[in-house]
């Protein structure tokens, strides 16, 4: 009788250099070692979930890569505490609205005070004075505005771009994030522009008003300004949203350049990257845009946005308001520009957003991003890290970013949910849709090495030829 022959072996299924078997396992066991530590939570969130749509009271907050939401007691500094009793070394920091700690002092100070003032009433303060001056200290010289949300300043902005240009689209960058204004939920399929995928309730075909190119592509952005038809090029200075990519040198002066050239407006997004240093990156970089846009940590975690233009810009747009008909302009709403966001925006602009902040800010990244770079060499993992000042992202790919469209092939679901699960069950919290960690002027040397240990030991896991010193 013949010997059967030995089954061929098979190579292992890989995702980003993670044996998928492997993978599952860690999974597994960190979702249970979760679900047991968590039992207040998870009580709480069952109570909770009789009341909510999906069980949540935002329904992004499904996409946090635990086995239900942990329930945040208290935040000081860059800790926070659950109902559990865990204290949790915060990287997420609101994912930025908390960049600069949780209720820093001066701003916590000025809640109290306004609290006792009123809280809404339609018309200014007497701090609005004070904070126009320092948005336009911190900022530069712009017309400003207030909303209530990076999404609104980018929408209202959008209005202002193509009334003063009488143009209809707005270029933007494939994998670019914005907020969730529709005007711009587009993306880049086979070379054109089409819906995003994925968008709910969206019946409208979105590319009359907007168009999508690849981020530091000067060539394709050349080609769509020239067709004569782009209010605006919006873009954040790094991408963000995805697997951060940096721009190419260059970039920003090209955009500056071909703008003018083209009659278009150059709009700056800088609600992700205020991390990169006093003024945003627009401030550190010397960037010109025609308008400027931030949102969510500028008033200390306050709820706000502010969104401004050139002077040149302003006199276009009072002119373009003036001739317009009677009637609602689509922009505004009720609850902006109250009284509490100018005493917060005071307190920050003045006494948290300092240059001594960043600096240590930019010093804890740096620790960080070394210590993640030392482990991932160590593992042998082919993935690399990016950092923009205080953000620091690990990316699970060997090499750095492009554009949007290797920023999207970068992201490996399976593998950063686990590994951020991993993290938090050791004590660090991460943003939950990518793998960004923010420092804080309060987060300490500690904190950041317990961060790089936890990184380790879970990559230790996923990677068991890892040796820890």
């Amino acid at each position: 009788m013949a010997k059967a022959k030995p089954a061929k072996s098979t190579p292992a299924q890989v995702v980003a250099g993670v044996e998928t078997a492997l993978l599952q396992r860690f999974a597994r066991r960190e979702a249970k070692a979760y679900a047991k530590a968590h039992p207040k939570s998870k009580a709480r969130m069952g109570e909770a979930a009789a009341h909510y749509l999906s069980g949540v009271p935002m329904h992004w907050m499904t996409d946090w890569p635990m086995p239900h939401l942990a329930v945040i007691a208290k935040a000081r500094g860059a800790v926070i505490q659950d109902i559990d009793g865990h204290k949790i070394d915060d990287f997420c920091l609101g994912d930025t609205g908390s960049m600069f700690g949780h209720s820093p002092a001066p701003v916590a100070k000025a809640i109290r005070a306004q609290a006792t003032r009123g809280l809404t009433y339609m018309l200014p303060s007497d701090a609005v004075a004070e904070a126009g001056r320092l948005l336009t200290k911190r900022f530069g010289e712009m017309r400003w505005q207030i909303a209530t949300t990076a999404t609104d300043a980018n929408r209202f902005a959008i209005k202002v771009a193509r009334a003063v240009t009488g143009r209809p689209k707005i270029l933007v960058f494939n994998g670019c994030y914005h907020g969730t204004v529709d005007d711009v939920m587009v993306e880049l399929v086979n070379g054109v522009t089409q819906n995003r995928q994925g968008l709910l309730g969206q019946f409208t075909d979105l590319t009359p008003g907007a168009v999508a190119v690849e981020f530091n592509d000067l060539t394709a952005v050349e080609a769509a300004l020239a067709k004569g038809d782009i209010a605006a090029i919006l873009t954040e200075p790094v991408m963000t949203n995805s697997c951060m990519v940096l721009p190419a040198p260059g970039f920003h002066e090209g955009l500056r350049r071909l703008a003018t050239k083209y009659d278009a407006l150059l709009m700056i997004d800088e609600t992700h990257t205020l991390s990169s240093g006093l003024g945003g990156y627009t401030g550190v970089h010397g960037l010109s845009p025609d308008m400027f846009i931030v949102g969510k940590c500028v008033a200390g975690g306050m709820p706000t946005a502010v969104w401004g233009m050139g002077e040149d810009i302003a006199r276009r747009y009072e002119a373009a308001n003036a001739a317009r008909a009677p009637g609602h302009s689509g922009m505004g709403t009720t609850l902006s520009a109250n009284p509490m966001q100018f005493a917060c925006l005071v307190a920050n602009l003045s006494e948290v957003m300092t240059a001594g902040a960043y600096a240590k800010m930019e010093k804890g990244a740096e620790r960080l991003s070394r210590g993640l770079s030392k482990a991932i060499r160590k593992a042998g993992a082919p993935w690399h890290v990016a950092r923009v000042g205080a953000r620091v992202e690990f990316i699970c790919a060997p090499r750095p970013l492009k554009n949007g469209t290797e920023a999207g092939l970068a992201h490996h679901h399976s593998v950063e949910a686990a590994v951020h699960l991993g993290l938090l069950n050791r004590g660090s919290l991460i943003a939950p849709f990518h793998n960004m960690m923010l420092v804080s002027p309060v987060t300490t040397n500690r904190q950041i090495d317990h961060l790089i240990a936890n990184f380790t030991d879970v990559l230790a896991q996923l990677f068991p030829a890892l040796k820890v010193d």
